[in-house]
């Protein structure tokens, strides 16, 4: 059994020329592709394996941060097949009104400035504010899939990794207020909307926890791990969700971005299980022994999932 993720599915936009995404068309091509070539893992099935421990053969979809794209673009076309799909909601930006610190980064970073942002941080940002700068596996694990240029991944690891939260928002407030437009920040704009994951939930979908603010969930100490987990699933139950499948997903995902009390935190919390970001089938031992970290795929490691680049088609995954 193969999970796969998804983040941004949508158009091309010219305001943003580097933004990566997966072309609406190539995830169609792509979602031949996986049905002829593996199948898809039914709703009823994946649950029962949940139980039973044995995983069924074929694909499972996920998707990443509850963006507006998902109901827009992906939702109908999930529905004129016939699949489901398990859908990832971070919802803090849902009480503070304010797109999250990550999803502002992918803008500023989808416009062509990534030299400049660079710049402006190597100049503005004093050194004591990148408190993680010294941990290795920030420094060797974070964007080795990805094709990225010099700029851009030192960008991401700055922003993403190694500077403290007590600052970071501040920062990126900054780069936003010189580098963006007010429209671009629009949150009705850019998440999915309680009332469409209501739709989605009654329609098949599983909707899922991805924590309250995306943080980097090993970077947090238990209890504000504790509170990011909890409030949630509870944000998402006041959506009017049912949540009957309890599920998390960490952000950014990897061994490095949690813990083995993360895990323990979720068990406390009822999860049925959670996704991890690791390239192998799910196994029997996946579902028996760790369930709360369970490997998925990024769907650029598939045909037809590439971000396209200038009309051309780039390998580089699209997951921050």
């Amino acid at each position: 059994m193969k999970a796969i993720m998804y983040h941004y599915v949508k158009e091309d936009d010219p305001s943003f020329p580097n933004f990566n995404h997966l072309h609406i068309e190539d995830f169609k091509k792509q979602l031949d592709y996986l049905g002829n070539k593996f199948g898809f893992v039914t709703k009823k099935d994946f649950q029962d394996a949940l139980e039973s421990g044995d995983p069924p053969k074929g694909v499972v979809l996920t998707f990443d941060d509850g963006l507006k794209c998902h109901y827009d673009q992906v939702f109908p076309v999930l529905k004129e097949r016939g699949l489901w799909g398990i859908f990832y909601v971070a919802t803090e930006m849902y009480r503070t009104q304010k797109l999250s610190d990550v999803h502002r980064i992918h803008l500023l970073l989808g416009q062509e400035n990534n030299q400049k942002i660079y710049e402006y941080l190597n100049e503005k940002i004093p050194q004591d504010y990148l408190v993680d700068f010294v941990r290795e596996d920030f420094k060797k694990l974070t964007y080795t899939r990805q094709i990225n240029d010099d700029f851009t991944k030192m960008v991401k690891k700055i922003l993403n990794y190694y500077i403290s939260y007590t600052y970071r928002e501040k920062v990126i407030d900054d780069l936003c207020e010189l580098f963006l437009k007010k429209e671009d920040l629009n949150v009705l704009d850019f998440y999915l909307t309680a009332e469409e994951m209501v739709e989605m939930e009654n329609a098949g979908m599983i909707i899922g926890s991805h924590s309250a603010s995306h943080p980097v969930m090993s970077k947090l100490d238990l209890e504000t791990q504790k509170i990011e987990i909890q409030s949630s699933f509870s944000d998402l139950k006041n959506f009017g969700l049912k949540l009957s499948c309890k599920s998390f997903c960490y952000p950014y995902g990897g061994f490095h971005t949690f813990t083995k009390e993360t895990e323990a935190l979720l068990e406390m919390e009822k999860c049925r299980f959670s996704f991890n970001v690791e390239s192998r089938d799910i196994s029997k031992k996946d579902l028996t022994e760790r369930k709360q970290a369970l490997p998925r795929y990024d769907c650029n490691e598939f045909p037809f999932g590439q971000v396209r680049r200038i009309g051309k088609v780039h390998s580089s995954s699209y997951s921050i």
